[in-house]
C-alpha cells in the first residue's frame, strides 16, 4: 500500500469553517498535518473549530470576518503568515443561501449571495495567489462549487450563477497560475448539511442524520449524498503533493460516489454560406440541432 496522504508543514485557510462542510474540511486538513486558519462570521463556532483542532494535537487560529471585502482576504493571508510562517492552501468555502424564484428575488437576496460566494472567492483567491507567487513554492486553491452551478437549480438564480462562476474562476486561474506551480480546482460536494436540509426530498434524511442515524445506502449510492467528512477526503487529496498535476478540474464527491465533470464542449456546428436567416435557423434547428439539445437540471 502507498503511504497515507499527509500535509505536514503546510498551512491552509478555510473560509466558512465554523460549521458543517467547512468545519469538516478544516478538521481533516489539520488531521493530515496542516496548520489551519479558520474563518467564520460566528466567533463561537470558529473558536470551537480551533479548539477541536488543538485538542487533537493540531495547530489553528481563527479570523472572524465575512468574506467578500478585500480586507478580510488580506487578514486571512496575514494570519497564515503571521501565525504559521507561510501559506500553501486556500479552501474557499464560505457561502449563504437566499432562495427565491426569479420574480420574487430581491436585489438584497441576489447581492448577498454574489458578494459572499463569488466576490468572496475572488478576493480570497487574489490574496492567496499573490502570496503563493511571492513564496515561489507552488500552492493549492480549492473552490467549492455545487450541482446547482453545473445544472441549474429552481429558485436559485443567485446561488447557481455564483457557483457556475466559481468553476469558471478555477479554470481561468489554472491557466494563469500554472507557471507558478499553483493548482486551481473546483470541488462539487453533495453532502447532508443545513443547506441540503432546505431541499424537501432530503429534509427527513438530514434530520435523521443529525439525530444519529446512518445515511441509507440508497442515498449514498443513488443520490451521492453522504457526510461532510466524505467530502473532506477530496479536499485533503487536492491540497497534497499527490495532486500536484491536477488543475482546472471540477470534481464531485458525495456519499460513495466520485465524479469528474466535463468542461463545456461544442455539441454540433452547421455552416451556411453568407450567414443565417431566421427561417434557415428554424429549419436547421428542427432538422438537426434539436436532436442534440440538452435539458436543464440534474441528469440521470
Amino acid at each position: 500500500m502507498s503511504a497515507p496522504i499527509r500535509l505536514d508543514g503546510k498551512v491552509a485557510i478555510v473560509t466558512g469553517a465554523g460549521r458543517s462542510l467547512g468545519r469538516a474540511y478544516a478538521l481533516a486538513l489539520a488531521d493530515a498535518g496542516a496548520a489551519v486558519v479558520v474563518n467564520d462570521v460566528d466567533p463561537e463556532t470558529a473558536a470551537q473549530t480551533v479548539a477541536d483542532i488543538e485538542a487533537a494535537g493540531g495547530r489553528a487560529t481563527a479570523v472572524v470576518a465575512p468574506v467578500g471585502p478585500t480586507e478580510t482576504a488580506d487578514a486571512l493571508v496575514a494570519a497564515a503568515v503571521g501565525e504559521f510562517g507561510r501559506l500553501d492552501v486556500l479552501v474557499a468555502n464560505a457561502g449563504v443561501l437566499r432562495d427565491r424564484v426569479l420574480w420574487k428575488m430581491g436585489d438584497d437576496d441576489f447581492d448577498l449571495v454574489i458578494e459572499t460566494h463569488l466576490r468572496g472567492t475572488f478576493t480570497c483567491g487574489r490574496a492567496a495567489a499573490t502570496r503563493l507567487r511571492e513564496q515561489g513554492t507552488g500552492g493549492r486553491i480549492i473552490l467549492i462549487g455545487s450541482p446547482a452551478g453545473q445544472f441549474g437549480s429552481f429558485g436559485q438564480t443567485n446561488y447557481a450563477a455564483a457557483k457556475a462562476g466559481l468553476v469558471a474562476m478555477a479554470r481561468t486561474w489554472s491557466l494563469e497560475l500554472a507557471r507558478a506551480g499553483i493548482t486551481a480546482n473546483a470541488v462539487i460536494p453533495t453532502a447532508l448539511s443545513p443547506m441540503t436540509a432546505t431541499i424537501p426530498a432530503y429534509t427527513q434524511v438530514y434530520e435523521d442524520y443529525v439525530a444519529g442515524a446512518d445515511i441509507p445506502t440508497e442515498y449514498r449510492r443513488d443520490h451521492a449524498l453522504g457526510t461532510p467528512e466524505d467530502v473532506a477526503s477530496l479536499i485533503v487529496w487536492l491540497a497534497s503533493d499527490a495532486a500536484a498535476d491536477v488543475t482546472g478540474q471540477a470534481i464531485g464527491i458525495g456519499g460513495d460516489r466520485l465524479t469528474l465533470y466535463s468542461h463545456p464542449a461544442v455539441l454540433r456546428t452547421l455552416d451556411e454560406d453568407g450567414g443565417w436567416s431566421p427561417d434557415q435557423i428554424d429549419e436547421a434547428w428542427h432538422a438537426d440541432l434539436a436532436a442534440h439539445a440538452q435539458h436543464s437540471g440534474p441528469q440521470d
